[in-house]
């Protein structure tokens, strides 16, 4: 290739990628009252700046072609930090390895931009083999940790198994979301930990965890769904005993696994959280985004939650790496009340929902439980049907009396 046709490659490649960052966000029809979806994901893997994906030098890369390959972009943290909303996104390279990336944007809901770096996560004395899952949560002690899935080699089976492995909860720790300090791993009486989450405030002097108590790396095993712990220190993280307080339940969108997305936001009726369920289909596993919320004073009591899903994939987020998947770990409340979600779809491609606080709370404190029937879904139904049709009878005869004054 001469360095003319480099250059215009090059050119175009710009141009592309400048068009992709200013592409204006907007809302997805008329939603459900609810949330409002966008149109466009906030990140793809056509995202990541040039200098990540080529050689630049002309020299060395004659036909400009890719040495480093961006698979997708998922899973994010989120913070609102100097006045950007901040994802702290998974990116996972086309080696199957993820790391952790920083984007932001002015308005939360388009323009994200990467950093030029990665964040460079320091390891422990047991190297991660890969990490993933960042939730991002600024603590009442003034640190901000990040808690993410740390994944190694499970050494125990034989060599002909090369899936098995090991998930633990890592944490790390900033004051600038810069620097990073390496923490010890959570400790805690299950075999695996997964989604683990940090409670932003004290429980009684000490740090409060929501975790997922697994006995196997993809399975639960006698792990009974969303857990939560305490201990006494950040530097040497240990729980000594997990209490379940959401648990698994037959024939639920959370039958076969759940866990916490970001940590919950505090409200003048409890705290508000979100958590994704997953139940089997015959097309493979679902995942789906839930609602509940527990006590201001006894974060083990769940005081509402609405039945079924919150959110499910519609449309192109059905379709991806492992379909039929929404998951979420990042969130930012702004102080006017907005809400913005930050979601992956389908291991792939990062979104961002919006909704309110008051339209939240509306949401997981006026909506039906459930009730683990069809028998009692169905009288849920009739009695909305049977209180409308009631409300609309009324409004006819009060419009005919009117007319008839």
């Amino acid at each position: 290739m001469k360095k003319s046709d480099f250059f215009n490659r090059l050119s175009v490649l710009e141009k592309k990628l400048d068009s992709l960052l200013r592409v204006p966000n907007e809302k997805a029809g008329l939603g459900n009252g609810v949330i409002d979806r966008y149109k466009n994901p906030v990140l793809t893997a056509q995202h990541a700046p040039l200098f990540w994906l080529y050689d630049l030098n002309p020299e060395t890369n004659p036909h400009l072609m890719e040495r480093f390959g961006i698979n997708a972009v998922l899973n994010a943290g989120a913070i609102k930090w100097n006045n950007k909303y901040l994802v702290v996104a998974r990116v996972e390279s086309s080696d199957r390895k993820s790391f952790f990336a920083i984007a932001e944007s002015s308005n939360g809901i388009d323009n994200f931009k990467f950093w030029d770096y990665p964040l460079m996560m320091p390891e422990t004395n047991v190297p991660d083999a890969n990490i993933y899952d960042i939730r991002v949560v600024q603590h009442e002690d003034g640190w901000i940790y990040g808690l993410f899935c740390t994944e190694r080699r499970d050494h125990s089976v034989t060599a002909a198994d090369q899936s098995a492995a090991i998930a633990q909860c890592g944490i790390a720790r900033t004051k600038d979301m810069i620097n990073w300090e390496r923490l010890n791993d959570l400790v805690t009486p299950s075999p695996q930990q997964r989604n683990v989450v940090l409670h932003p405030e004290f429980v009684n002097g000490r740090y409060a965890f929501y975790t997922r108590p697994q006995d196997g790396f993809i399975s639960t095993g006698k792990g009974g769904g969303i857990g939560f712990g305490l201990a006494d220190s950040m530097e040497n993280a240990r729980i000594t005993e997990e209490l379940v307080i959401d648990p698994r339940v037959y024939h639920t969108v959370y039958e076969v696994k759940n866990g916490l997305g970001p940590a919950p936001l505090k409200t003048k009726y409890g705290w508000l959280h979100l958590a994704h369920g997953v139940r089997n289909t015959a097309a493979g596993l679902r995942y789906v985004l839930y609602m509940f919320m527990t006590d201001l004073n006894d974060l083990t009591k769940v005081i509402h939650k609405p039945a079924g899903y919150f959110m499910a994939p519609e449309g192109e987020e059905r379709v991806g790496d492992v379909s039929n998947v929404l998951f979420s770990n990042g969130w930012i409340l702004d102080d006017d009340g907005k809400l913005y979600i930050y979601y992956a779809s389908s291991d792939t491609r990062l979104h961002v929902a919006t909704t309110t606080l008051d339209r939240l709370l509306d949401y997981v404190m006026n909506s039906a439980p459930d009730g683990f029937t069809s028998a009692e879904t169905t009288r849920r139904l009739t009695e909305l049907i049977d209180k409308n049709l009631a409300e609309a009878v009324v409004k006819i005869e009060a419009l005919s009396d009117d007319k008839k004054k």
